[in-house]
């Protein structure tokens, strides 16, 4: 944002006439008149050159187009099907802080408005993303045009073609960022309609409406379009205080009534959707903990090396990585302290020289680096965890320094008196920067490529390696999976995480002791980890330690009392364990927990233990041989679900609703079931089934219930009953 835009009086080109080309193209032509001349008729249709950058986008994007979804893309998408099932979803996203991975419910809405239409066809996903990323970029260059920036177009069209962008438009679950900036932009030049403040004086231009009425509706739509972008994504905040700026910036000065009075609704509510986000991000995403315990000094290192950071990647946009290494931190070292001492000497240096370079350098470094802060360090974020730096992080906040950049390429061809100039340098930036778009956009295609890409990249970062190796383990791959995880340990040894998917993947590669060992080292780096108790848990009830497994699975239920999967896991531990009642309320507790569609739907990985779980507690505590075990009500309840579920042609769970009724006394119910159940098994041909309901229908019709030698140990259904 250069000086150029408000030259001394004695250099500013004369007003143009209404209705003239100078004026229906506005400020870029009393910003660099030299270089507004040499622009061919055509480029300057404002709507043609729009058109034109949405369509460079979309090429440059179009490696991206067909990509699956990816790391935390499930977190909006297919992991949350009881928000995305109906209507009553998007009120929990909007009325609960803690439903969606933070608290964007503009963002999440889009989301369940793709599932209702898309499904998990990711295409429309990638498609929507672009494009708001396009428009993004064309409100960029339309704001700019608006404050006189010279380069505006080439500011534009490098913002949408840098491949450092590739990070938000490309990654599905960073709709958040490309939506959020679409209103951010929005509502700057809609609070530029109410206060003017691109102009850089008090009266309105010609033939502009100035009335009170068009002011305050601005000012009307500007707030909504600011809160739009926040509840796309909080980090949008920085708005009013960046209107301050460039009011300071167009005018010298800010001014109390004029200019801070009409920020102080929007800081509000900056301020109150900027802690509801941090309390989200520390409470809900788990930022928190000793991974965050850095001293002051080490979030100035962290800050100072960040911002460097980012400027180089966008001066120079090589060796860009989905996850970069993460730096190690020493408050002793005085090279670490060069960064923030020369950021911080630089911001001074502009600030100092303002009067003789103008206010413009320091209002986009000002810009760059306000508009980073929340993820310089000095705030817990938890992408920290991994790496001190993100691409994503910094797409808002790059406007700053390529638009200084396109203005001092614009000013410096417009002094040289060779105009072209700067079209020959845009004729070669330009298709450079869509080539390493394209190539950059090719790492989202999928999972697995996401993550090679990074190995490749980033060859210790264990976030990677371990991803890597849950996704094959996912898809069966386990000797590969298990190979990897090794090789993330050799990375981080000391890491719970690796270690508890470690186990889990020799747990399924029946190397039980292995996975135990595993299991266990995890909860000695992080005892409260429920994931682990969880695993330990499964791996001690597959070596018959049911009462170890069952204490596994009681702590795992502490951690998170709402976990529908460990009640069913604990019922099945107590059931083995001969602990029928206590097995049976933790079912109820399950079948409380879980959502419906978890039990119905056929590909459900809940749906088979949980009606095999139904079907053994029902019969036992129909027909247990230990009146203590017997409950005749819950039997009914456990069976007749199971029955719901499988629409009453599934012969085993047939007969033990007959044998649950006879339990309860309801024996009409239990001699019509029970030949409901030795017609099925005739007609499935299983002859030894159906002579064993007929032994039970004997019983039944004699007013008699069923009853089987007990187990107490371990107990299992009679084999004809399985």
């Amino acid at each position: 944002m250069s000086q150029a835009s408000d030259p001394p009086s004695d250099v500013r080109p004369a007003a143009a006439a209404p209705g003239s080309r100078a004026m229906v193209e506005g400020n870029q032509a009393q910003a660099s008149p030299g270089v507004a001349g040499w622009l061919p008729p055509w480029l300057n249709l404002g709507w043609f050159f729009g058109l034109l950058l949405v369509a460079a986008t979309f090429l440059a994007y179009l490696p991206a187009l067909p990509g699956q979804f990816v790391w935390d893309d499930d977190a909006w998408t297919t992991r949350i099907p009881r928000l995305m099932r109906d209507a009553s979803g998007l009120w929990t996203m909007w009325s609960k802080p803690g439903a969606l991975q933070q608290y964007y419910p503009l963002t999440g809405t889009t989301f369940w408005l793709d599932h209702q239409f898309w499904g998990t066809w990711t295409m429309p996903y990638h498609v929507e993303n672009v494009l708001l990323h396009a428009c993004a970029a064309v409100l960029f260059w339309r704001l700019l045009l608006k404050l006189g920036v010279p380069g505006a177009w080439l500011a534009g069209a490098v913002f949408a073609l840098h491949p450092v962008m590739v990070e938000s438009a490309g990654w599905i679950t960073e709709r958040k960022n490309v939506l959020s900036l679409c209103f951010y932009l929005a509502a700057l030049l809609a609070y530029g309609r109410f206060t003017a403040f691109w102009r850089g004086q008090e009266q309105p231009a010609a033939g502009e409406n100035n009335s009170a009425s068009c002011r305050w509706n601005a000012y009307v739509w500007a707030f909504l379009l600011f809160l739009a972008a926040l509840l796309a994504k909080a980090t949008a905040f920085s708005l009013p205080a960046v209107i301050l700026l460039v009011c300071w910036w167009k005018r010298g000065r800010i001014r109390w009534r004029a200019d801070v009075l009409p920020t102080l609704p929007l800081f509000l509510v900056a301020i109150a959707l900027g802690l509801v986000t941090a309390w989200v991000e520390r409470n809900t995403v788990g930022a928190t903990g000793p991974e965050w315990a850095f001293t002051f000094p080490e979030r100035c290192l962290i800050a100072g090396r960040a911002l460097w950071f980012y400027a180089a990647k966008l001066l120079w946009p090589a060796h860009l990585c989905f996850v970069y290494p993460q730096w190690r931190l020493n408050a002793g070292s005085l090279t670490q302290w060069l960064f923030p001492a020369t950021a911080a000497g630089l911001l001074l240096a502009l600030w100092l020289l303002r009067g003789r370079i103008g206010r413009g350098p320091v209002t986009a470094a000002l810009f760059f680096a306000g508009t980073l802060f929340p993820v310089l360090g000095f705030m817990n974020v938890y992408g920290m965890r991994f790496s001190f730096v993100w691409d994503h992080w910094v797409y808002l906040s790059s406007l700053g320094l390529i638009a200084l950049g396109a203005a001092v390429a614009a000013g410096a061809a417009a002094r040289s008196g060779a105009p072209l100039l700067l079209y020959g340098i845009a004729a070669v930036l330009l298709p450079v920067l869509g080539v390493l778009t394209w190539q950059q956009c090719r790492m989202y295609a999928d999972l697995e490529t996401l993550w090679r890409t990074t190995i490749v990249r980033n060859p210790n970062c264990w976030l990677a390696q371990n991803m890597l190796a849950f996704h094959l383990a996912e898809q069966g791959r386990i000797d590969e999976a298990v190979s990897q995880y090794q090789t993330g340990l050799r990375v981080r040894p000391d890491d719970a995480g690796v270690h508890n998917n470690l186990g889990a993947a020799l747990l399924g590669k029946g190397q039980v002791d292995e996975a135990i060992s595993q299991y266990r080292e995890a909860l000695r780096l992080k005892p409260e980890y429920f994931e682990a108790h969880y695993g330990l848990g499964e791996a001690l009830g597959r070596k018959g330690r049911d009462e170890e497994a069952t204490s596994q699975f009681q702590e795992a239920l502490r951690l998170k009392p709402d976990s529908f999967l460990t009640h069913l896991a604990l019922a099945k531990s107590l059931s083995r364990a001969g602990r029928l009642k206590d097995a049976a309320f933790q079912m109820e507790e399950f079948l409380r927990a879980c959502p419906r569609a978890n039990l119905e739907a056929w590909n459900s990985p809940v749906r088979e233990p949980a009606l095999a779980a139904l079907n053994d507690l029902a019969w036992f505590l129909a027909s247990s041989q230990r009146a203590e075990d017997r409950d005749g009500a819950r039997a009914v309840r456990f069976a007749e679900r199971a029955c719901e579920l499988t629409q009453y042609k599934e012969t085993v769970f047939v007969g033990t609703l007959a044998a649950a009724y006879a339990e309860a006394g309801r024996f009409p119910e239990a001699i019509t079931t029970a030949e409901m159940a030795i017609a099925l098994a005739t007609q499935a041909g299983d002859q030894a089934l159906s002579a064993k309901n007929h032994q039970l229908l004997e019983l039944y019709r004699a007013g008699q219930p069923c009853r089987e030698p007990a187990t107490p140990a371990r107990p299992q259904p009679a084999a004809s009953q399985r």
